[in-house]
């Protein structure tokens, strides 16, 4: 089969031919169809990720597809079904082997390349504003990051919520984005002073960071008294440093958000909040947005749209059967 590998710790991926891996006990083997891009995924190119596999490995956390075959000792889900799962790595290939546990069986309408890009930004969105954040309508959240594959779902589901959203990204094509996905208001990244734009809309509530650097820096001196600031990630590739006595006074939360680390200490949290989010997605509520699709050999162009911060929405990448 063909898979996107990452052979030593550093090296750039390499599309080679490789065997096709067999499921072992407690295992299924996926035709994969389509595979979700990720930030970790370039995380994981430098070395650098909190989570990653020793290599060589192949790259590709988020899959859709159907079951091919059963390692020993699985039954469901049954041959044929179609799935999505997040993996942690593998997905980036014609098949790959998964828990039969973190299997999640697919609505008929939902699209092999929607499922792919649906997992990890709308599961780490609905989890960390409502389990963590603790999100309530009427409340105001401001968005880092809004024109992203992650953000675009914050403010989704933050306007679902009820929240009043503001939407930060760069480039009229990310805000309008926003805007469709329900931000009330939209701050251009390039050329606006955060701080004073939010103060001026009365600060923010609760602030969902997936970019750090400077931009959280803005946003910490725009949060209300008793609001909360959840840290998702640092796109900027800087991790701010956050003084301790400011919180004392301002009274602020900040609130550490692994989505993935949920599969090892609170695997209910997770799994209640994507039997939620198929609900909202079966009922119209949600939908994923991609921004661009492309074929399984031309992988390394999606990750660089990535690097990039090139596309309003997800990266996906398809696989011919």
């Amino acid at each position: 089969m063909k898979a996107w590998r990452i052979e030593a710790a550093g090296a750039p991926p390499r599309l080679v031919d490789t065997d096709r891996p067999a499921p072992r006990p407690g295992e299924v083997l996926i035709r994969v169809a389509a595979c979700g891009l990720n930030f970790a995924d370039l995380l994981m190119i430098r070395g650098t990720y909190q989570d990653m596999p020793p290599p060589p490995f192949t790259l590709g956390m988020e899959i859709a597809g159907t079951v091919e075959a059963h390692g020993d000792g699985v039954e469901t889900p049954a041959l044929g079904t179609r799935v999505a799962v997040f993996a942690g790595h593998g997905g980036l290939a014609e098949f790959a082997t998964v828990e039969a546990a973190r299997c999640i069986p697919l609505p008929d309408a939902m699209p092999f390349a929607e499922a792919a890009g649906f997992l990890i930004a709308h599961g780490t969105s609905h989890l960390a504003l409502t389990r963590r954040a603790r999100l309530k309508a009427g409340e105001r959240l401001l968005v880092l990051g809004a024109g992203g594959g992650v953000g675009l779902t914050a403010v989704e589901l933050g306007a679902a919520m009820g929240a009043e959203v503001i939407a930060v990204a760069r480039g009229a094509d990310k805000l309008a984005a926003a805007r469709e996905a329900g931000a009330r208001h939209l701050v251009d990244a390039r050329k606006a002073d955060l701080r004073a734009e939010v103060k001026a809309l009365g600060g923010a509530d609760v602030v969902y960071d997936a970019v750090g650097g400077g931009m959280f820096t803005e946003a910490f001196r725009a949060t209300n008294p008793e609001g909360r600031i959840l840290v998702i990630g640092f796109a900027s590739g800087e991790t701010p440093q956050i003084p301790a006595n400011h919180l004392l006074v301002k009274n602020v939360d900040v609130i550490g958000f692994y989505w993935g680390g949920y599969m090892r200490f609170g695997a209910a949290a997770l799994t209640g909040s994507l039997a939620e989010l198929m609900e909202m997605y079966q009922a119209g509520r949600i939908r994923p947005r991609i921004g661009a699709s492309l074929p399984l050999a031309r992988a390394d162009e999606g990750l660089a749209m990535l690097r990039d911060r090139s596309v309003a929405g997800k990266v996906v990448v398809t696989v011919p059967a």
